[in-house]
């Protein structure tokens, strides 16, 4: 590796590189996260199992998901940032293969909780890896990498999803190859696990987690990569060790602080991490198909709606990237707030109209329209702004002494409030669907004061600068 600074283009493309190498563990967590909403009809005529029993296996995954987050800030800073990558790598791999060849309901259960700690530790890593090699200029959308990795998992797993659905007839049931559809679509993810993996090789450990191990003249090489040809490296490397010198190693209790036990930053990035959940996006991306289905669509049209549904939050993931650093993360994030309760309200007001309960439901055509309208424009509002947001804020918004563990920590709880709303959306469809939907529009219309309250904006300030 040379250290010789390169040109302000190819330092740009390499932090491009590296950052969109670091953000391969969010396409494995978005195609993870949505791949069971193809195969949901399929486990359950597999299994012969009711509602209660395919909510718990979707939502068990989240669960390994909390426990993932809460261990990565610890793996991140004992075994650097790059081994805790290859390490969620071979975790999702394992899932995959083990997902397709379930001799039963509870062992599937079991890998989806591998795959779940893999997500969990991916989903903390990368923000962080990113926050940390990202020049300040372009850190924002640099860190927007994350989620838009996160919804092209989600797309390219409805789109295979529905390629070996229609490969099998429509039915996820139907043979391919001498085991069923929905086996295809929980093994394929063994693919992009070792792309992930070979990618996490070719990139540089963090600079700041060098220097915090003492190997400055690696941390110097990174940074002239990624900072470009105009910095001051002794003065960064400088400015580094003073931030890490003047911290210790992040403890449990160095979260605690303030009237309501933990530091009040923490408590806004727990805050960020529920709201970003309990609007009930994941609904969308997990139980999509049984959602179109419980309103008379079949099953292979349910699956060509749910990728449409990525197709929009692609598009909106993309405009956020190119907004977060012109107008900031909280105008955005309060534009999405309006957006979302006001599309969940709408789709509220449609599903009233549904009739029949079970697999005789139906919705009229009409109303059944204005649902789908409905929530295209949620899941737009969505990734243009909470979607986006919450991942930048979250590698940025912590003091750097605690930055690591109040990320777990809060990652933990985004994957907890995921978890809630998973578990509970079947039972709470099959109760009132009309009801569900308007509890997350409340949901959305809470998040506005909390982000006008709370969220400081972030966007130009150096990471050294967060306290």
């Amino acid at each position: 590796m040379s250290t010789s600074p390169p040109d302000a283009e190819d330092h740009l493309g390499h932090v491009v590189f590296i950052s969109a190498a670091a953000a391969m563990g969010g396409f494995l967590f978005g195609y993870d996260s949505a791949v069971i909403n193809g195969a949901v009809t399929g486990i359950q005529q597999h299994f012969e199992v009711g509602n209660g029993t395919t909510a718990f296996v979707v939502a068990i995954a989240l669960l390994g998901s909390a426990f993932g987050a809460v261990i990565a800030g610890r793996l991140a800073d004992h075994l650097g940032r790059v081994r805790t990558m290859l390490l969620a790598a071979v975790l999702f791999a394992i899932s995959g293969v083990g997902s397709m060849f379930p001799p039963g309901i509870g062992l599937l259960g079991f890998w989806r909780v591998v795959g779940g700690i893999a997500i969990g530790i991916a989903s903390v890593i990368a923000p962080t890896y990113i926050a940390e090699v990202a020049p300040t200029a372009y850190r924002g959308r640099l860190a927007s990498f994350q989620q838009l990795a996160i919804v092209l998992g989600i797309t390219i797993s409805q789109l295979a999803n529905y390629a070996l659905n229609q490969a099998a007839g429509g039915e996820s049931t139907n043979h391919l190859g001498g085991i069923q559809a929905w086996q295809w679509m929980l093994g394929v993810e063994a693919i992009p696990a070792l792309v992930y993996g070979l990618m996490a090789l070719a990139i540089p450990e963090s600079p700041r987690y060098l220097i915090a191990d003492r190997r400055e003249e690696q941390a110097r090489e990174v940074l002239a990569e990624v900072e470009g040809p105009d910095v001051d490296l002794d003065a960064r490397i400088a400015e580094i060790r003073a931030v890490l010198e003047s911290a210790h190693k992040p403890r449990a209790k160095d979260l605690l602080g303030g009237r309501f036990g933990l530091l009040p930053i923490v408590w806004i990035g727990i805050g960020a991490s529920v709201f970003q959940q309990f609007v009930g996006i994941n609904v969308i991306f997990y139980y999509s198909s049984f959602l179109w289905q419980s309103v008379g669509i079949n099953e292979s049209n349910s699956l060509l709606i749910s990728l449409s549904t990525s197709i929009i939050n692609v598009i909106g993931t993309v405009l956020a990237m190119s907004l977060v650093d012109r107008i900031g993360r909280k105008p955005l994030a309060l534009a999405g707030s309006v957006g979302m309760a006001v599309a969940l309200g709408t789709a509220a007001w449609a599903f009233s109209y549904r009739e029949g309960t079970g697999d005789g439901a139906t919705l009229d055509q009409t109303y059944a329209t204005v649902a789908l309208v409905a929530a295209h424009v949620f899941v737009f509002c969505f990734a243009f702004s909470w979607g986006v947001v919450v991942w930048v804020l979250l590698g940025e918004m912590f003091p750097n002494r605690i930055r690591a563990l109040a990320l777990s920590v809060a990652a933990s709880a985004q994957w907890l409030a995921n978890w809630a709303i998973t578990v509970s959306f079947p039972d709470l469809a099959d109760w009132n669907l009309s009801a569900t939907y308007a509890i997350y529009a409340g949901f959305a219309l809470l998040s506005i004061p909390f982000v006008v309250l709370f969220i400081r904006e972030t966007k130009g300030r150096a990471l050294e600068e967060m306290g």
